[in-house]
């Protein structure tokens, strides 16, 4: 007897345009994926208004002392820590601002460990373990909606009072109704059924792009489109930094350098230097007060 469609969530349905691509040219199967890539932004676009709601209260939370945490399992665990770990090197801000759990530890990012996803108590006990608190906010990040640890996890941040955020492809799931906002782009069956780490991890991914880049810019971490707060641990990453300087400051290249080693490599105390006339010190201390946001802590040299 076949099994209806209603009676398995959208990840898991068979995709009519792609019942045939084990049989396509290599052309044709490639062509069909991108055709199918295509409909992940637009979905995401219908979804902008939670995506939205979303940073704002991540923002008031992390105003007040809060951090960011996402929590998943499989490709969505591992979506979450890429994001989570680019936000030190491109916003300046600590390793502990923005975290990320996977289900069966850091060993999952390169290797599967699916039977992790199925203890429903494991994720709530994970986020005790890192000192999750109600100050905090969770992003639970699950296709399927259903994935146990995830779901649990993201009830038991509800309960203690935490903000909760999920990011899920299936409508009216279990983590649907587990978390305070949801969002829920519909990007329907995946070329290959079931295999969530294609257009669902597209989605999932451009939404987290925007969670953590919004709530940055919203918390002062980045000036106009430039990567002010970006650590120059690298010949590419001091390069930019110079550029940076040069256009933030209206320095030429050899000023520039020579302030940003007097600063001992540190972009934001360079731009502070530069455009405060004091001291290293002084710069650093602006930052320490301003939480690392330079505009704040310019304005404070200036008009102290």
């Amino acid at each position: 007897m076949p099994i209806l469609a209603d009676s398995i969530p959208l990840t898991e349905q068979e995709n009519p345009r792609t019942q045939q691509i084990s049989s396509l040219s290599t052309a044709d199967i490639v062509r069909l994926m991108n055709d199918e890539d295509a409909g992940v932004a637009k979905a995401v676009a219908e979804v902008l208004g939670d995506v939205a709601s979303a940073v704002d209260q991540i923002v008031k939370r992390m105003q007040r002392g809060g951090r960011l945490f996402y929590i998943g399992t499989g490709t969505s665990g591992r979506l979450g820590v890429l994001d989570a770990s680019e936000c030190p090197p491109t916003f300046g801000v600590s390793p502990d601002l923005v975290q990320a759990v996977i289900a069966g530890g850091y060993d999952a990012c390169y290797r599967a460990v699916e039977a992790s996803e199925d203890d429903a108590a494991a994720g709530a006990r994970d986020l005790e373990q890192r000192g999750f608190t109600k100050a905090d906010a969770l992003v639970g990040i699950a296709a399927s909606g259903r994935t146990p640890y995830t779901v649990g996890a993201v009830e038991h941040a509800r309960r203690i009072g935490a903000l909760t955020i999920a990011i899920t492809s299936v409508p009216g799931s279990e983590i649907v109704n587990a978390a305070e906002i949801s969002i829920v782009p519909l990007v329907g069956p995946e070329v290959i059924a079931g295999s969530t780490r294609l257009k669902a991890g597209t989605a999932q991914k451009l939404i987290l792009n925007m969670l953590s880049t919004a709530t940055m810019i919203r918390l002062g971490y980045v000036t106009g489109n430039r990567m002010t707060n970006v650590q120059t641990r690298n010949v590419k990453l001091r390069a930019r930094a110079i550029r940076i300087l040069q256009s933030e400051s209206e320095l030429d290249e050899q000023q520039a350098q020579t302030v940003l080693d007097a600063a001992d490599g540190k972009l934001p105390v360079a731009l502070v230097m530069s455009q405060s006339g004091r001291s290293k010190e002084d710069a650093e201390a602006a930052l320490d007060r301003a939480r690392g946001v330079i505009a704040k802590a310019i304005d404070s040299l200036k008009s102290g």
